[in-house]
This record gives structure tokens, sequence and C-alpha cells, in this order.
């Protein structure tokens, strides 16, 4: 399983930004995927997720700003970002869960830096 993360820049506060996550094999259709994000000094934590369903689920903050998709025919997760803060500022991780023999499996992607600044 590989994560190939992308996307990631410099945006003024209010601008946008489209994160994308590349993913390798078939399983990507089956798999529950989503974005987190570590800002220095902090825990990494969830950002938005989406299921194999496409059920999705925001953390408060990114609720009517972050819009997470999913195109199973390009084996990708997109994450839409509008209406950016400088608390937006983090390593955005991309993340997988599949089903495994004995339980889910988490895959991460190697991360893309997100800087909102003026």
């Amino acid at each position: 399983v590989q994560l190939q993360a992308s996307g990631g820049g410099l945006v003024q506060p209010g601008g946008s930004l489209r994160l994308s996550c590349a993913a390798s094999g078939s399983w990507f259709s089956r798999a529950d995927m989503g974005w987190y994000r570590q800002a220095p000094g902090k825990q990494r934590g969830l950002v938005a997720s989406i299921t194999s369903g496409s059920n999705t689920n925001y953390v408060d903050s990114a609720k009517g700003r972050f819009s997470i998709s999913r195109d199973n025919a390009k084996n990708t997760v997109y994450l839409q970002m509008n209406s950016l803060k400088p608390e937006d500022t983090a390593v955005y991780y991309c993340n997988a869960v599949v089903a495994g023999r004995w339980g889910p499996i988490n895959y991460w992607g190697q991360g893309t830096q997100v800087t909102v600044s003026s």
C-alpha cells in the first residue's frame, strides 16, 4: 500500500488549496480514507474522513470550509480547503484504513505542508 499526498503550499488567509492523495492498488475502493494534520508541537488529529460508501465526517473547525471527496476510478482522495486560516497551518497526512485478516490496518502517506500566512 502506497499513499502519495500532494497539493500543499503557501497560501494567504482566505485562500484555497486542494490536496490530493493517490493510492496504489485495487484495495482503494474498499478503504475508509482520511486527512489528518499535525502542527508544530501538537498531536496529529483528524481533519476529515470519507468511508468506502462515501459517508463523510469533519472536525468542527473544518465544517463549512473543507470538503473531502474520493474518485475510486483514479484511486485518489481529495481535500478541498477554502477560507483558509493561519491556524490551518500544518503538515497534512493522508490515511487509509483497510480491512486486514485480523482487523483494520492503518496506512499513512508522507505528508504535505500547508502554510497559511500573509
